[in-house]
């Protein structure tokens, strides 16, 4: 992408914000706040828009909550945990409150960035262990596929999104679809990454099948 990735940190923990910080910006990122809690979170997402928001789900005031919010009012900013917690409830209340990517605390710090990047870049930032339990979940519950599918259909995008869209099916690439449409690849990246969350969908591909679905249907 055009410029640093800008990043809000969130961690009640110091020295995990410390550390994060540190990794983050040896990777050439900008981390614009590192901060405590759920509401400066929040805060610190309105005041600088930043690329992603970096929460831990247990913070005060509940991470969870956070990425709620944060994803309702700037669809422009994807949410990616760090935590402790490999619980399954805490994964899946993550994804449903609108998270892009969940990672754990035991991971090298210094592959943050690049999860980071690939969420921008629309991949899902998911260690192998929980995609394994997501697709577990949803063999396990084959009754709410098709009401899932109705609440993520192509119809809740924007004109341009649903523009973007039909581009990404075409086969074009990021920098390819901002050249057609004269804009910059990271207005692309942020469309992008839009769509995969009202999609409620891990990546490019997936979000593709689910708009030939609903042309087949």
């Amino acid at each position: 992408m055009s410029g640093a990735l800008r990043v809000v940190v969130a961690d009640d923990h110091g020295p995990t914000r410390e550390v994060v910080r540190e990794a983050l910006e040896a990777e050439g990122c900008e981390v614009v706040a590192d901060v405590g809690s759920a509401s400066a979170a929040l805060a610190a997402a309105h005041e600088h828009a930043p690329d992603v928001c970096l929460l831990d789900i247990n913070m005060p005031g509940s991470g969870l909550l956070a990425t709620a919010d944060i994803t309702r009012d700037l669809p422009g900013t994807a949410v990616v945990m760090l935590t402790a917690s490999r619980d399954d409830e805490d994964l899946f209340a993550a994804l449903r409150a609108g998270a892009s990517g969940y990672l754990v605390k035991d991971m090298d710090p210094s592959r943050i960035a690049a999860a980071l990047r690939g969420v921008l870049a629309g991949e899902a930032a998911l260690p192998r262990w929980l995609v394994r339990r997501v697709v577990d979940e949803l063999r396990s519950a084959p009754a709410r596929v098709a009401p899932l599918r109705a609440r993520r259909s192509p119809s809740q995008l924007t004109p341009r999104e649903q523009e973007i869209l039909d581009l990404m099916a075409e086969g074009l690439t990021t920098d390819q679809i901002a050249r057609r449409l004269f804009v910059a690849q990271v207005t692309v990246r942020t469309h992008i990454s839009t769509v995969l969350r009202k999609l409620r969908v891990p990546d490019r591909a997936a979000a593709v099948r689910l708009a030939q679905e609903v042309r087949e249907r």
